[in-house]
């Protein structure tokens, strides 16, 4: 069970309880405690002329704020045909702020479509990884082929990720992420490794725990290699929550806030586009992405505009197993996972 008190605590203490942004210095020439890129760096969306680029500074990772003071500090940013990055064909300066965690998403157009593309990021005297990425082909290209995979469910203590080094050998051109980024909470024995920490519920838990996930090695490597796609299910916030209702039945007011801090730190650690930038417990994620003419994604967000469960266990908000003759609630046919808008927008 959360302790309610210590969660308010820190989400006053963090600032999603009040309007007034932080007040911070800038700082054009940062030195860091440590290499600032740990998290790696990742691309997604593409489109056929461009695509998002993303890294977090976190020289202490794992540390409140990953170990950055509460100053702006630009990052550059460059983008080559080339592995070597000696031809050079993009580049500018974002700036990493202490709101959104010193995280960087940059949306990079005007380039050709169909192309391989590296880039990287630098910050005071230091520089990132170099990462491959690509455009997408022509809305109007014949595209013969595409190889991509998808993953989700990766739970830090239960296993390593060690199946994204088969997953890159075979050269995907897109991975997608259908949810379960991280687990907010912990379970079962036999535990491989440990989140270090109790159930993430605040905005600082949370930036934790996308922080220790993207230290893994493998995970690094598979963002570096080819561009994504996400979305999220349950544990990006807790399992089996449902619009404002969670698993527990805690009051849909303190619940949004704790969504809120959720779906703050998701954005701020995944290449997502301006688009879906949170607004307090609300953001739009879905979204529809094209590979030539030959393959059309819709991402869909199943969460936040589900229906509440119905015939759930006594005392509980979430899932359930039931007989169909036994909840006739089921055959309501107001009953949605998509909601209204986003059906509409499928359609």
């Amino acid at each position: 069970m959360v302790d309610r008190r210590r969660f308010l605590k820190c989400l006053g203490a963090a600032g999603m309880l009040a309007a007034a942004p932080l007040r911070a210095q800038f700082n054009a020439k940062p030195r860091f405690a440590a290499a600032p890129f740990s998290l790696g760096v990742a691309s997604g969306y593409p489109q056929a002329s461009g695509f998002v680029l993303w890294t977090r500074l976190a020289p202490v990772p794992l540390a409140p704020n990953g170990g950055m003071p509460a100053e702006v500090v630009p990052v550059g940013w460059e983008v080559a045909r080339d592995e070597a990055m000696k031809n050079i064909i993009a580049h500018g300066t974002a700036y990493a702020t202490p709101e959104w965690a010193h995280s960087v998403h940059v949306e990079v157009t005007g380039l050709q479509p169909g192309r391989p593309h590296w880039y990287r990021f630098m910050a005071g005297d230091t520089v990132s990884p170099i990462a491959r990425t690509h455009t997408a082909p022509a809305a109007a290209a014949r595209t013969a082929r595409m190889r991509f995979g998808f993953v989700s469910c990766q739970h830090y203590e239960q296993g390593y990720f060690t199946a994204y080094r088969h997953l890159i050998a075979d050269e995907p051109d897109l991975v997608l992420h259908l949810g379960d980024y991280i687990y907010e909470g912990s379970w079962g024995r036999d535990l491989v490794r440990s989140h270090g920490s109790g159930e993430a519920v605040t905005l600082g838990d949370y930036r934790r725990r996308y922080a220790l996930y993207k230290t893994d090695p493998d995970l690094q490597s598979a963002h570096a290699a080819c561009p994504w796609l996400v979305t999220w299910d349950d544990h990006e916030v807790e399992n089996d929550y449902a619009d404002d209702r969670s698993e527990n039945l805690d009051a849909p007011e303190w619940f949004l806030a704790r969504r809120a801090a959720a779906y703050k730190a998701w954005y701020e650690h995944m290449p997502a586009p301006r688009a879906m930038l949170p607004f307090g417990p609300h953001a739009r994620i879905y979204t529809r992405s094209s590979y030539g003419g030959l393959v059309n994604f819709f991402v869909l967000d199943d969460r936040q505009f589900r229906s509440h469960e119905v015939c759930p266990r006594p005392g509980r908000g979430g899932s359930n197993s039931v007989d169909p003759t036994q909840c006739v609630e089921l055959a309501d046919p107001k009953r949605t996972m998509l909601g209204a808008r986003q059906e509409q927008w499928l359609d």
